[in-house]
């Protein structure tokens, strides 16, 4: 009994710090549509979309037509590479151009390199591209090839960047939350998202705490130049916070959740969700045993333990761990929201992060076997032991 009771404290400690000192993280309150009043700039700045695509032949037209379809005031062009597709992703996207008048161009991909990951060469030649521009923009607008933006997105974006002087503007875009797989797991996934990363805490320029999404990220050329370029984070699975990390030292970062984009990319069966999580799981432990031994056990006491001590304790314990339970489930509630989920869900967080758990076990056991980060038949992960 006095070991179920310490568990019980414990619990109820850390979600009353989650809940009070980590950021506020579950409010969602850090949206791309929070600023009303935001003040667009006297002149617009040229910006460049890179697009990497590899087997994007059914997104890519939709996220493509969306970019063409931008009132932005300014100069706006997109180069998409094709990363040796092996579907008819140029043939796809080349029939959406044809009405572009010159707005876009499709950059066939080169062999990708050994050390890098595909998405990050890709974007590379991509900016490569940009470079040898008469004109180069002063921004640039990585996105992802499934992602679909609203027409006012980019001059948003951009006023935004403008307006606070961002180094880095990026949106957690609305994913898809259609099937069942979609509604038990991907509003979890962002709810942990910003755990990790309280964006309230990635906004402030005093803390140290870094993060961005990467479907939509605009960042100011000439800061990511001064960071090292894509060339310093090449071989990083999560990408985008990598990035994020590096251009917060040359300035402000600012992320976002937002309704102004989404990803079409769905997630039919529990298995797609599965391997999207497993391809990066493990590379934010940065492929530590020891760290991801820790992670396990920390995370059946967040989630865990509260509903199993529900479950087949009785007496005080039980009583005590309902608390924490309760927390979890009202901490989940907005991200819900965001979504246009039941609150129903809320109490079935812990079930649903003890599949996030198995994910994660799974993505070290894909790492063991030599087929880490892998990804549309990439496995891209360093080597065991090469880390």
């Amino acid at each position: 009994m006095t070991v179920s009771l310490f568990i019980d404290g414990l619990a109820l400690a850390i979600w009353t710090y989650l809940i009070i000192g980590h950021g506020r993280f579950w409010r969602a309150a850090e949206r791309d549509d929070g600023d009303a009043s935001l003040a667009e700039p006297a002149s617009w700045p040229r910006v460049v979309a890179v697009v990497p695509a590899r087997n994007e032949a059914e997104a890519a037209p939709y996220s493509i037509a969306s970019l063409m379809a931008q009132d932005y005031p300014g100069d706006f062009s997109i180069i998409l590479v094709d990363d040796n597709s092996e579907d008819e992703t140029t043939a796809a996207v080349s029939a959406v151009a044809r009405c572009a008048a010159g707005k876009i161009t499709i950059l066939p991909g080169g062999p990708m390199v050994p050390g890098w990951t595909g998405k990050l060469w890709a974007i590379r030649q991509g900016i490569e591209r940009v470079e040898r521009l008469t004109e180069p923009p002063k921004y640039l607008l990585l996105t992802d090839a499934d992602i679909v933006h609203a027409p006012h997105g980019l001059r948003r974006l951009v006023a935004r960047a403008e307006a606070r002087g961002l180094v880095l503007t990026s949106l957690m875009v609305r994913l898809r939350c259609e099937t069942l797989a979609e509604r038990a797991l991907i509003p979890a996934f962002v709810f942990f998202f910003q755990m990790l990363y309280p964006f309230a805490w990635v906004n402030r320029r005093d803390y140290r705490t870094a993060g961005a999404a990467g479907g939509c990220m605009l960042v100011e050329r000439e800061s990511l130049a001064a960071s090292g370029g894509i060339a310093a984070i090449r071989d990083a699975l999560i990408d985008d916070c990598a990035l994020a990390m590096r251009l917060k030292a040359h300035g402000p970062v600012w992320l976002g959740l937002t309704n102004r984009a989404e990803s079409i990319r769905p997630y039919p069966a529990f298995k797609d969700v599965r391997n999207m999580i497993v391809r990066s799981a493990y590379a934010q432990l940065n492929y530590s045993p020891f760290i991801l031994l820790g992670t396990v056990l920390g995370l059946a006491v967040i989630y865990l333990a509260a509903p199993l001590l529900v479950i087949f304790c009785s007496g005080p314990a039980r009583l005590e761990a309902i608390v924490p339970w309760a927390l979890m489930g009202l901490a989940f509630i907005p991200t819900l929201r965001f979504y246009r989920r039941s609150p129903l869900w809320a109490p079935l967080l812990p079930a649903i992060a003890a599949v996030y758990i198995g994910f994660t076990l799974n993505s070290a056991y894909q790492h063991l076997r030599g087929r880490g980060g892998i990804w549309k038949g990439r496995a891209q992960a360093p080597p065991r032991g090469g880390r």
